[in-house]
């Protein structure tokens, strides 16, 4: 959690607007590693 987000544990359970600044951090890293994901696939079939 510390390295990640530069917050410990103990903060984020304890401060809610650094809960949801992770939470939202952690949205929008997944939503763009799935567009990443999205792009190499389309990538694989057009070469096929």
């Amino acid at each position: 959690m510390l390295s990640s987000h530069g917050v410990g544990y103990e903060t984020y359970m304890r401060d809610h607007d650094v809960r949801m600044n992770v939470e939202m951090k952690r949205e929008k890293d997944y939503k763009k590693s799935q567009d990443l994901v999205q792009e190499l696939e389309g990538k694989v079939v057009n070469h096929l």
